[in-house]
């Protein structure tokens, strides 16, 4: 099923094996996020979220040169010129990186050359992350002199430790992908040729799971991330609960005493 958007910088569908694949369809630019991708993101992620026929999520950029660059600094002077402008930017964007943190079902990035900026805070909002030899990864904000948003960088910091997300942050060098999965930032590297086959399988085996089970351990490692609030934990103990209570469990138990694939039904 192909999702129909009001700009075609943004593709989406999903496809028979229940995965929603998004699309920053914006090559020309390396990828670069304007605003109406911004808003399309949102969108895109609201329906993947809401549609139960939905398992796992993969985003990737189109071109192959760029997972995403940036944020297109060309809208910037018409946009973004000042605090009043970049509120209401930030409240379209906002909407965007809310549905990345709110999304309970696995995503999964897939990262194709640049990682850059808010590209790269957009794959850390991934549960996984897939990239090729030749991905390079940084934040250039410091060459820039704009400011990076503090709940992008706090999840950086999380991600790779405080002295590295220094070191990121104030020489804006970028990081090929071996040093980028060294610090946590990607957990797969894949030749080119291999990399789509690969993400797809790894995918196809997360959806294949149960996703009662999948999705209350993301709320639970995301609940441990924020500082394990006491109301989040709660949520996830009772996550916990229902896989216990669930029909899935009962065919999970079935087909591993038949040594069968189990058929999960999300209930």
């Amino acid at each position: 099923m192909i999702l129909q958007l009001a700009t075609e910088r943004m593709l989406a569908h999903v496809d028979e094996h229940g995965i929603g694949w998004m699309t920053f369809n914006n090559p020309a630019r390396h990828n670069a996020l304007s605003l109406e991708m911004w808003q399309a993101m949102g969108d895109i992620l609201e329906h993947f979220q809401n549609d139960e026929a939905v398992r796992a999520v993969v985003m990737r950029g189109a071109g192959g040169k760029a997972f995403v660059s940036g944020a297109d600094i060309s809208e910037f002077g018409e946009k973004r010129a000042n605090a009043e402008q970049r509120r209401s930017y930030g409240e379209i964007a906002g909407r965007a990186t809310h549905w990345l943190g709110k999304l309970d079902k696995p995503l999964i990035a897939l990262i194709e050359g640049y990682c850059i900026g808010g590209g790269l805070a957009t794959a850390l909002s991934a549960d996984i992350r897939f990239a090729t030899p030749d991905s390079s990864f940084g934040i250039p904000a410091a060459k820039l002199g704009l400011g990076y948003e503090y709940e992008g960088l706090a999840k950086l910091a999380r991600l790779v430790g405080p002295s590295r997300a220094k070191d990121i942050m104030f020489s804006a060098r970028f990081m090929p992908a071996e040093e980028a999965k060294e610090m946590g930032i990607i957990n797969f590297i894949a030749d080119r040729d291999a990399i789509e086959a690969q993400c797809i399988e790894y995918t196809q085996r997360v959806a294949g799971n149960a996703p009662m089970t999948v999705r209350a351990a993301k709320a639970a490692v995301n609940t441990w991330e924020r500082g394990s609030r006491i109301d989040e934990v709660d949520e996830v103990r009772k996550m916990v609960d229902a896989c216990f209570d669930s029909d899935d469990y009962k065919e999970g138990r079935r087909a591993f005493a038949a040594k069968e694939k189990p058929q999960f039904k999300n209930k």
